[in-house]
């Protein structure tokens, strides 16, 4: 009798036990990174992820663009304000000019496994927000590109690719397309003093291409802004290993505007563009407030052209993981009644508009305000208007400008006949008006 009680009670014991752990194993589920749809370009798919910097390595803010088979590396350094440690995986996806996914087997476009593991995190040091600093350089022995063209590349927890953490664009290219490009003012008289137009020869003599204008595709981007390119097919002059794309109507760029600047190096001593430094449960700092610029002439200002870079100027340690938050209150100041809403833009947030970032209106100031979180660094930021009907427009608040300084990305794309996906084989840069601090 004594033995059938004991094992009545351990019979129920165990059930508790089991009850528990299925308990816990929910209460895991539930901390993990909720499943994502995946989109095809430079997203942070949770509020906690913050401070993405994706660039060529020794190369700060520069497009993220490597040569094929070469020893270059590319570096990823990004914040989780979750402060805990995850699991962070990687991969790439290879895609074709447009971004769109293209038919190519992982196996033919990826050497190794395709997938490997972030390792080297750190934890912030004495700040007021706490974070995980998450930083990866590859190509590695698991994940590296094999053939040219455009790459997603694809930060996710616990090996589970529905689990996206962070998404980025990134380019690998093959020189064999020689790439010669100049600046003009536009051809278009309406254009001349507000537009920057880009002339782009090829010199092909490495390939053998008998139709360009099908198996060519120029892309010239704007300050490495994935919402602000253009694409021409259409060449002016077709002759002998060599292609201009010269036509009046084709790659011309808004100059915009030089962009405003904040240096946020430092919560302690407020810097020019600082109204007010707060000391509160992480620092609050009150920018002074951006005046409507449109209707005002061209005025030569120094920027990183859309960049930004953490640094610190409180503490001499590595930036990357001492370097705190502060929630920062931009201010814009305009008389125009816009149907639409006002976005805070830069590469900190890859120029994309989005609820995190849209400005209100203070009803007892009549200006558009907005507080967000950054990380003490040097800032270059600008407003995007997008009206009712989603279009986005650069120059609600300001002029654009032919004078602006700029710089050019522009990236040849070819398709070898008989094959089904683009090869970035050409590649070059180009500025304007460059600037000197």
């Amino acid at each position: 009798m004594k033995q059938v009680i004991f094992l009545f009670f351990l019979a129920i014991l165990c059930c508790g036990n089991a009850s528990a752990q299925r308990k816990k194993r929910n209460v895991k589920e539930e901390i993990r990174s909720p499943k994502q749809e995946l989109v095809y370009q430079d997203k942070n798919y949770l509020p906690t992820i913050k401070s993405v910097q994706f660039s060529p390595l020794g190369k700060e803010g520069d497009l993220p663009l490597i040569s094929l088979n070469s020893d270059e590396k590319l570096n990823l350094v990004f914040d989780d304000l979750r402060a805990d440690v995850r699991n962070f995986y990687f991969s790439i996806e290879h895609c074709n000019y447009n971004w769109e996914p293209s038919r190519v087997s992982p196996l033919e476009y990826a050497a190794g496994y395709n997938e490997d593991r972030i390792e080297n995190f750190t934890s912030s040091k004495s700040t007021a927000q706490a974070y995980t600093n998450y930083n990866l350089t590859f190509p590695t022995e698991y994940v590296k590109p094999k053939i040219s063209g455009n790459y997603l590349l694809k930060v996710y927890e616990d090996a589970d690719k529905n689990r996206l953490i962070l998404t980025r664009k990134f380019y690998v290219y093959r020189d064999l397309i020689q790439v010669q490009a100049s600046l003009l003012q536009s051809p278009n008289v309406n254009n001349r003093a507000s537009h920057q137009k880009i002339n782009v020869t090829i010199k092909t003599n490495a390939l053998t291409i008998t139709n360009p204008q099908r198996d060519i595709h120029v892309v010239a981007i704007q300050n490495r802004r994935n919402d602000y390119q253009l694409e021409t097919v259409d060449p002016l002059f077709i002759g002998n290993n060599e292609v201009r794309y010269e036509k009046t109507e084709t790659l011309d760029f808004k100059g915009n505007k030089e962009f405003h600047y904040v240096d946020l190096r430092s919560f302690r001593l407020a810097a020019a563009t600082i109204r007010n430094i707060r000391q509160d449960s992480i620092p609050y700092v009150t920018l002074t407030v951006d005046e409507d610029e449109s209707g005002i002439s061209y005025a030569s200002t120094f920027d990183e052209n859309g960049k930004f870079y953490i640094r610190n100027l409180d503490l001499e340690d590595d930036a990357a993981n001492s370097s705190d938050y502060a929630n920062v209150e931009f201010s814009l100041k305009t008389n125009q009644q816009p149907k639409g809403r006002i976005y805070l833009a830069g590469a900190f947030n890859n120029f994309i508009p989005s609820e995190e970032f849209e400005l209100k209106k203070d009803e007892a100031s009549l200006v558009w305000k907005l507080t967000t979180k950054l990380k003490q660094g040097l800032y270059d930021y600008d407003y995007i208007f997008v009206d009712e009907n989603g279009k986005s427009f650069t120059d609600t608040f300001s002029n654009s400008h032919f004078e602006t300084g700029n710089s050019y990305q522009i990236l040849i794309y070819n398709r070898r006949p008989g094959t089904y996906w683009d090869e970035l084989s050409g590649y070059s840069e180009i500025t304007t008006n460059k600037k000197q601090n």
